[in-house]
Parts: C-alpha cells; structure tokens; sequence
C-alpha cells in the first residue's frame, strides 16, 4: 500500500536548524509530488513547501522563503525538507503529502485538499 513516513522532527533552539525526511513506499518512482504541510495548535493546516516529481519545480510558502529548502531523491524514495533559522512561530506538527503530478497541483500546491496520501507527522519545537 501506498505510505508516507516522516521523520527528523524534534526540539531546537530559535536559530537552529533540523531536516525532516519523507520515506514514500508504494508510488510509482517519479510520477508523484510531495507538499510539506504543517498545523500548529488552535491553527489551520498550511502549506509549508512543495517539489514537482523530478525535483525541477520548488515552492514555498512566503514566510519560509529563505530558510526552508526542499528537495528529492527519488532513487531513495525520499523528499527532505531543510530547515534553517527556525523560529518559535515554527513550532508545528509537519506533514508530508503525495498527490499524482497531473498539474494542477503545481498551482494549487499549497491546498491540502489536493493531496491524496498523508503521513503521520513529525513534531517540531522551537523553544529555548
């Protein structure tokens, strides 16, 4: 069955930095797209970053511009979610979530509701 594992959250200082994992199994090699989600307590689920199924395409949300970095190696089956300077306002549950590369979702790519496949979570917590 098709599955996604996260994994690499954890507790960090502000400034800190951590990389998250994204283990996909069951997937066609290639043929999908990964959105990095995140949902804090009392908040709404958001799209954090999202990388096309070769790795060519990249977005990020506008307050992650600079400090997250996505990428891919499909020959791991694995998406990796860099992140740098993190904040407190970081602190999240992060989601990675896979959806077939049909295109639309390169436009669309920050709605969760044009995912199909959802991991668990990861934690993560800024705090000094």
């Amino acid at each position: 069955q098709s599955q996604l594992v996260e994994s690499g959250g954890g507790l960090v200082q502000p400034g800190g930095s951590l990389r998250l994992s994204c283990a996909a199994s069951g997937f066609t090699k290639g043929n999908y797209v990964i959105g990095w989600f995140r949902q804090a307590p009392g908040k709404e689920r958001e799209g954090v970053s999202f990388i096309s199924s070769r790795g060519g395409t990249t977005n990020y949300a506008d307050s992650m511009k600079g400090r997250f970095t996505i990428s891919r190696d499909n020959a791991k089956n694995t998406v990796y979610l860099q992140m740098n300077s993190l904040k407190p306002e970081d602190t999240a549950v992060y989601y990675c979530a896979a959806a077939a590369d049909l295109g639309r979702t390169y436009y669309y790519w920050s709605r969760w509701t044009e995912y199909n496949y959802w991991g668990q979570g990861t934690q993560v917590t800024v705090s000094s």
